[in-house]
């Protein structure tokens, strides 16, 4: 991988982590549109370490809140009831799905998945199923009242995007629209929920690619760590504006645009245009 290619799929990886159109996606079908080939699973997971880095900076206080919290609970059982410490218990469970299934599914997401043609209908089917629960779901119920029940449909909706097409934040944000949600709420569980996960997928490719044992494309740490830094601060600005946008605005606009590049990347892989494997 060069400079120039990292720098490009960096800004991707920033401007499209935090929006539902699938991150995984874009830079899998962005490296085939410019003729540098699959950025492979690997440079996906690492990359996304750095937006995931601008989570914790956004957030801080309400993590540094809940991770106290949770660990005060741990020792005084009066504790169990504080909302901070069940939201921490809450992440935890949410994130038990894509654990088990990442692991499950590991090859099949470094490789199989990774067609272009299941990106194209993922992206399509998953705008259709995003753009039902923004139309059905009551967009009452506040975080405050997330139950076990709720995180663990959270999660599983989260897993889904082990699939490129999904969309991390869009699988969560439409479960949590169909369960009844406001979108900020939603959106807000959604980042809090992909810590764990994103830093432990990321972590983990980062030890299999030290040690030698990772499908697809090899790594080029330098180009690889730059486009980690440059997703950190793009990201960083997408969380804002988005969280901003969601107070008023709906989802839309996602939906149309991940339809229109689905069909397109399917009409031009068809054509030859573009290669699915």
């Amino acid at each position: 991988m060069g400079w120039f290619e990292a720098i490009v799929l960096g800004l991707v990886q920033g401007l499209t982590e935090f929006l539902p159109i699938s991150s995984s996606a874009h830079l899998r079908v962005v490296g085939e549109a410019a003729g540098w080939g699959d950025p492979g699973a690997a440079f996906t997971a690492i990359t996304q370490i750095g937006t995931e880095a601008a989570v914790l900076l956004y957030f801080r206080r309400d993590i540094a809140r809940i991770v106290v919290a949770w660990v005060k609970a741990l020792f005084d059982r009066s504790l169990r009831s504080d909302p901070d410490a069940r939201m921490g218990w809450l992440i935890i469970v949410g994130s038990i799905p894509i654990v088990v299934l990442g692991l499950l599914f590991q090859d099949d997401i470094e490789t199989t998945f990774r067609d272009l043609r299941i990106v194209a209908i993922m992206l399509v089917a998953f705008s259709l199923v995003l753009y039902a629960a923004d139309r059905v779901g009551r967009k009452q119920r506040e975080l405050r009242q997330l139950t076990v029940r709720d995180g663990l449909l959270f999660g599983l909706a989260q897993a889904m995007a082990l699939v490129p097409g999904v969309s991390r934040s869009g699988g969560t944000i439409t479960m949590g629209l169909f369960l009844g949600y406001t979108r900020a709420a939603a959106a807000r569980y959604s980042f809090l929920l992909a810590i764990p996960a994103v830093l432990g997928s990321g972590f983990f490719q980062v030890y299999e690619t030290l040690t030698g044992d990772v499908a697809g494309e090899t790594i080029s740490w330098g180009p690889t760590l730059l486009a980690t830094v440059i997703a950190f601060g793009v990201g960083l600005s997408v969380i804002a504006w988005l969280l901003r946008y969601l107070d008023r605005g709906t989802f839309t606009p996602f939906v149309v645009y991940r339809v229109v590049l689905g069909l397109a990347l399917l009409a031009l892989v068809g054509a030859g245009v573009l290669a699915a494997n």
